[in-house]
């Protein structure tokens, strides 16, 4: 149902390099009944989805690392973050998308998902809404070594932790994603590990 107290009446896109980064310049009715012209930018870079793997016999997690351009330019010494494995939606369902990712990523082939939620991550200037999923995986599920794809520019280590020693990871810092933070956390609430 859209807002009838949002009104938009410009739209400019000022890149559409990577992904689309638009001005959008609308009168919102405030609460006091007065109307006011206000602009913000938004960047487009579509939906996704996310998972956690875990393996509840050895009370492990699978994680990815790799370089984020955005995290080195704000301070992080190396640019690496400690991730879970997601990945845009390209026209896919969000089960599609999270399964493909996954052998991509890891190396893991799984066939069953459980959806957790949806959550916007960045809403003050990011579009996208994230799809969480768990699963379980196995040792028998492995069927390459992940990495990602080379055309993509992927360069992804796979991680397999213990739960604690990831928890212990937020704690200390080395974990700082917070789609990965939201979904050992929810491992966590739910008691699966």
């Amino acid at each position: 149902m859209k807002n009838t107290n949002i009104d938009i009446t410009k739209t400019e896109v000022l890149s559409d390099n990577w992904y689309t980064l638009k001005k959008v310049t609308f009168k919102i009715l405030k609460k006091d009944g007065t109307i006011e012209t206000q602009s913000r930018e938004a960047y487009d870079r579509g939906n996704g989805a996310v998972i956690l793997l875990y393996n509840k016999n050895l009370k492990t997690v699978i994680l990815t690392r790799q370089f984020r351009l955005p995290t080195y330019i704000n301070g992080n010494p190396d640019g690496m973050l400690i991730e879970a494995c997601a990945g845009l939606l390209d026209n896919d369902n969000p089960e599609e998308c999270i399964k493909r990712e996954t052998e991509e990523e890891t190396g893991y082939k799984i066939s069953k998902v459980e959806k957790v939620f949806e959550a916007y991550m960045s809403p003050g200037s990011v579009t996208e809404i994230l799809h969480f999923f768990v699963a379980e995986y196995s040792s028998e599920m492995k069927v390459n070594n992940g990495g990602g794809l080379a055309d993509e520019g992927e360069n992804i280590e796979v991680l397999e932790l213990s739960f604690n020693d990831a928890m212990a990871m937020i704690d200390n810092g080395e974990i700082k994603d917070a789609k990965t933070i939201m979904l050992l956390q929810y491992l966590r609430l739910k008691s699966i590990l």
